[in-house]
């Protein structure tokens, strides 16, 4: 995009979204996905505990597409206790006859300011983008609540080496305070570029302390989603309605939750439409992953205000993976944008996230959707 038409989307953006309780208005048409048709193309498997490059592959919670080298970037949420905070590059082919095999090509370390790895349980990597401008890598981490630390979660700039390379500023009701911010990893999950490049949004995995209580299998929560300038000026939240909790956990109820994983722009030059991924986990029954079409268009700005009477996002279900033909549903964390089809229909690949644990897969699969 030339310069100056960047200029000119950028102001668009500022103009519509101000500080007040304002709608966000399109900068740029892009045709909706709900209505389209969505079907599975392929999946795999990963090893369990690959090693790669002397790194065990693992906890993967994020990817994105780079078009320009035809690879996909993974970050890893191992918080530096198996091997450092990292991410993965890899080739996945992903076609209209299914999806090959996926063949990792380099790893990482993420590096501190200092130019070091992340100590032990320094840091809870989740969600990665590729800088459409830059390259370098944006990637969201979660923080820590527990009865005596206290970590805000981040927005993290790093280049394609891993180092460091700045942090972009989060709201204020997004730090841990005693009694208000994050409820414990239900934090910075979702990210994605918008409106060019100029545009970041960014999403809690579940709501703040002062904004209620978390998802129940009667209720569900209201879940804040940041618009900031790619260089960090904080522009707007919204509040998008999750769903409830799908059931209740058996043997013991109220232990099942739902939550945000990905967010990921429907059309890159367009800031009011994303995709949203809610990962819903139910002890004793398992996992139920939906994806919708959100709108921000008419949404309250509820930046720094409570969010009492704000009138939310819109959301439309594009797809429940349950509908799709997997061979099994494990909990999907990132979602990307893969290479079209001949057909012109495009294909979003996922990942899951296994937590290292024997009983759960590493799963990458891709959806035709149109």
């Amino acid at each position: 995009m030339p310069r100056r038409s960047r200029r000119i989307l950028l102001a668009s953006c500022v103009l519509a979204l101000g500080s007040g309780p304002v709608a966000m208005a399109p900068a740029a048409t892009a045709d909706p996905v709900v209505g389209t048709s969505v079907r599975l193309l392929g999946e795999q498997v990963i090893e369990h505990n690959l090693d790669f490059a002397g790194t065990t592959v693992g906890g993967l919670s994020g990817i994105d597409y780079q078009e320009r080298t035809g690879e996909y970037v993974l970050i890893s949420d191992d918080r530096s206790t198996r091997n450092p905070a990292r991410y993965y590059t890899a080739h996945i082919g992903v076609g209209e006859h299914g999806v090959g095999p996926v063949t990792f090509t380099g790893t990482h370390s993420l590096r501190t300011a200092t130019g070091d790895t992340y100590a032990p349980n320094s840091v809870d990597p989740e969600e990665i983008r590729v800088d459409p401008w830059t390259g370098d890598y944006y990637w969201t981490q979660e923080g820590e609540r527990t009865d005596t630390v206290r970590a805000d979660p981040s927005v993290r700039i790093a280049r394609p080496d891993g180092a460091f390379a700045g942090d972009l500023p989060i709201p204020g009701n997004e730090r841990m305070q005693p009694n208000s911010g994050p409820r414990q990893n239900m934090v910075l999950e979702g990210a994605t570029f918008a409106a060019g490049g100029m545009l970041l949004l960014t999403s809690m995995e579940g709501p703040l302390l002062q904004d209620g209580p978390a998802a129940t299998a009667t209720s569900g929560a209201p879940v804040r989603i940041t618009v900031q300038a790619r260089s960090g000026p904080l522009l707007a939240q919204y509040v998008y309605p999750m769903e409830p909790v799908f059931t209740e956990s058996r043997p013991d109820p109220g232990l099942g939750m739902n939550g945000i994983a990905s967010l990921l722009a429907v059309d890159p030059l367009d800031p009011t439409k994303l995709l949203v991924l809610e990962r819903a986990y139910v002890p004793g029954v398992g996992n139920k992953i939906r994806i919708y079409e959100a709108d921000l268009a008419t949404a309250t700005n509820v930046l720094d205000v409570p969010i009492s009477g704000a009138r939310p996002v819109s959301k439309r279900l594009l797809v429940d993976l349950a509908d799709v033909g997997l061979s099994r549903i494990d909990i999907v964390e990132g979602m990307t944008w893969g290479p079209r089809l001949p057909s012109g229909a495009r294909t979003l690949v996922l990942v899951s996230d296994n937590n290292f644990a024997e009983e759960q897969i590493t799963q990458v699969f891709a959806l035709a959707v149109g």
